[in-house]
């Protein structure tokens, strides 16, 4: 069969597995996002911290997919779980990054008269270094979720959820039926809905960032 009636044909299976691939995505996302922050808030203040807390995140990134996804089966096993230490580990490095960055960039002057004013130290970080340095935190999770639709596709050997199943089968068995059409099938499936989620960031900006700030 052509690629139009293989998808026509596993049209609920696609669906299904296009919205595993998502939720994974998102919800790792999430997670680096939350602990990206928290690493960012506790370092940004010290340089050597800032530089260490980079570092650290910088040579997870470097490690390769497969080899990463080895280590971690022996202690988490095959499955979801793999899949998610996997990808909250890849996407720490631009929310990290990004923290940092962005609470750096906040004018003294403007956390001296919220201090000024009564606020505490947490009133000051929550209230107003935060919500300053939320654009470039959007970017970095912006960042992470596109690395992180691709590398979800790799997470598919320790059988992690989503198209990654589509594009591995394609690959495992090439030559034989319809292998062509599940590499095509998942790859682009990827594609489409790496699209769809920069889109929902640009949306999020819009409506969480004031035009003064986006400009």
């Amino acid at each position: 069969m052509n690629l139009f009636e293989y998808i026509s044909d596993r049209a609920s299976k696609l669906w299904l597995e296009a919205y595993l691939h998502t939720s994974l995505v998102v919800q790792c996302t999430i997670l680096a996002a939350v602990l990206g922050v928290l690493i960012g808030v506790a370092v940004y203040r010290s340089p050597i911290g800032s530089a260490l807390a980079t570092a650290l995140a910088s040579t997870i990134l470097t490690v390769p997919s497969f080899a990463l996804l080895g280590l971690l089966i022996p202690i988490s096993g095959l499955g979801p779980t793999t899949a998610v230490i996997a990808l909250v580990l890849y996407g720490l490095l631009p929310i990290v990054r990004n923290t940092i960055v962005g609470l750096d960039g906040v004018d003294p002057a403007i956390t001296d008269a919220a201090r000024g004013i009564g606020m505490s130290r947490f009133g000051v970080l929550t209230r107003v270094e935060l919500r300053l340095a939320w654009p470039a935190i959007l970017t970095g999770m912006r960042v992470s979720t596109q690395m992180l639709m691709g590398i979800a596709v790799i997470s598919a050997y320790a059988k992690g959820p989503g198209l990654g199943a589509e594009v591995f089968s394609g690959l495992t068995n090439a030559g034989s039926t319809n292998s062509l059409n599940q590499a095509v099938t998942g790859t682009v499936g990827v594609v489409i809905l790496a699209l769809i989620l920069d889109g929902v960031y640009v949306l999020i900006k819009r409506f969480t960032i004031s035009r003064g700030v986006r400009g």
